[in-house]
């Protein structure tokens, strides 16, 4: 008989955060399939779980699942678990997933922690509809690029950022989405918590001041506010135009007051 794949949710920070199902099912499998074997070691001798730990990781995904799936098919439970949080978001995993699940093997996840839930809850920022977006691009024309792409989704975007990234990422989205409510959350469940609210130029001006901005960070990124401008897309862009705007500098406008793509504001205004 196979056995079951367990994707366990991990402590984002706070180990008080692992629930009793974790534990249970991470003292019960045969093996854990991990990113950093010490990273999670530290975890497992805290909670006093001599199992052992092999590693999986975005290296040797690819060949460690297939290994992986003929362990299950031989009978083991194995428990999946990334360095901190609810896997295979933004962590590998996706593979050994769907391999086990092609094989007709039972994949069974164990909910737990998130930084992206935990950030919403916090945020202040509208959570009846969100978006979660992944890391933003290292480069500013590819941020850029992605971030016009969402300027017309009616939504809470959500991002990860690196620490030594996020008051270049604050750079565009102010220039991208002008002056939307954005929240920056900063070592959600540790010691240093914080949370800094209000616009993204505001928000990078707090974190350029500093010398220098550490720990891992969560980027929410508010709706657009409604638009009043119920103008035709073409006499708004005109009379942008007539103020002394290039054209494209007034279709960005337009599109970043109505919370549209530039692309959608142009395609509309040249029919």
């Amino acid at each position: 008989m196979a056995g079951v794949l367990y994707i366990v949710s991990t402590p984002i920070g706070n180990l008080e955060d692992i629930t009793t199902r974790a534990v249970r099912v991470l003292r019960d499998v045969d093996i854990i399939a991990c990113e950093d074997t010490r990273h999670t070691r530290k975890i497992l001798d805290h909670f006093g779980i001599a199992k052992p730990a092999i590693s999986y990781h975005e290296h040797n995904e690819a060949a460690r699942a297939a290994e992986l799936v003929e362990r299950l098919s031989r009978g083991e439970n194995i428990a999946l678990v990334s360095d901190a949080g609810t896997p295979l978001i933004s962590d590998p995993g996706y593979r050994v997933v769907r391999a086990a699940i092609d094989a007709g093997i039972s994949v069974v996840p164990i909910p737990g922690p998130s930084a992206i839930v935990a950030a919403l809850s916090a945020s202040g920022l509208a959570t009846d509809s969100f978006r979660f977006c992944g890391f933003l691009p290292p480069k500013t024309t590819q941020r850029r690029k992605l971030l016009e792409s969402l300027t017309a989704e009616n939504c809470t975007l959500v991002f990860y950022e690196a620490p030594h990234r996020v008051v270049d990422a604050l750079d565009d989205v102010a220039a991208v989405m002008g002056s939307r409510p954005v929240v920056v959350a900063r070592e959600l469940t540790k010691l240093h918590e914080e949370f800094l609210r209000g616009t993204a130029a505001e928000i990078r001006a707090q974190l350029a001041s500093r010398d220098t901005v550490r720990g891992e960070i969560t980027l929410l990124i508010g709706k657009g506010a409604a638009t009043t401008d119920e103008r035709p897309i073409e006499d708004a862009v005109s009379a942008l135009e007539q103020q002394g705007l290039s054209r494209m500098d007034a279709i960005k406008q337009v599109a970043k007051e109505r919370g549209l793509s530039k692309r959608e504001v142009y395609r509309l205004f040249t029919k």
